[in-house]
């Protein structure tokens, strides 16, 4: 069924992208892993600019989770456990991205967005925490750009061969893992002289 639900998705050409998008920062199972590349491949084939594949990808992303910051906002982690497994949120993925956004605060939120596993749950501690909507927009937005405009390109580089872009996602995530790494201590070296 999900296949089937993808494919749909992606027949609709860019404006696929934002609401699978949408749909992938909403929690519901389709990953940003397919949608974005297959942007790039619409890149590839002249159906669809560089900047506007981006972007739909960008504002999908942004509109989905915000869906999820609203929710956990208003209506606190109760509700989240409540109706959260009919949409793949489980209590799990729920504790960690808490625990995370509790140990780095704005920085969860950015560098969330950046980790699979993680990045489409982070929305949810921020909204119970009321992180200030703005900021959240604005963190949200720097950690969604970097995987966005990475996949987006890696689809237009493999072109008619962007389903396989599986293996490059390790690769990304590793890279975001050393990076993460470095920013977490640089954060204790500061708080030490501090």
């Amino acid at each position: 069924m999900l296949s089937h639900v993808t494919n749909a998705i992606l027949a609709l050409g860019v404006y696929g992208v934002l609401i699978g998008m949408i749909l992938e920062s909403c929690y519901i199972p389709v990953p940003s892993e397919i949608i974005l590349p297959y942007a790039g491949y619409l890149v590839y084939s002249g159906r669809a600019s560089f900047v506007g594949a981006v972007l739909a990808g960008l504002v999908g992303g942004l509109i989905g989770a915000s869906i999820g910051y609203l929710i956990a906002r208003y209506g606190g982690r109760p509700l989240v456990e409540r109706y959260g497994r009919y949409v793949g949120i489980h209590a799990r993925g729920l504790d960690r991205a808490e625990s995370w956004f509790r140990r780095h605060g704005d920085g969860a939120v950015f560098f969330g967005r950046l980790l699979p596993g993680i990045r489409t749950y982070i929305s949810l501690p921020a909204g119970v925490a009321e992180m200030p909507w703005g900021r959240f927009l604005v963190f949200t937005f720097l950690g969604a750009l970097p995987w966005t405009v990475l996949f987006t390109y890696v689809g237009y580089a493999l072109g008619q061969h962007w389903t396989q872009v599986g293996s490059y996602s390790h690769a990304f995530f590793a890279v975001t893992l050393i990076a993460l790494i470095i920013w977490l201590g640089w954060l204790r070296r500061r708080r030490k002289a501090g």
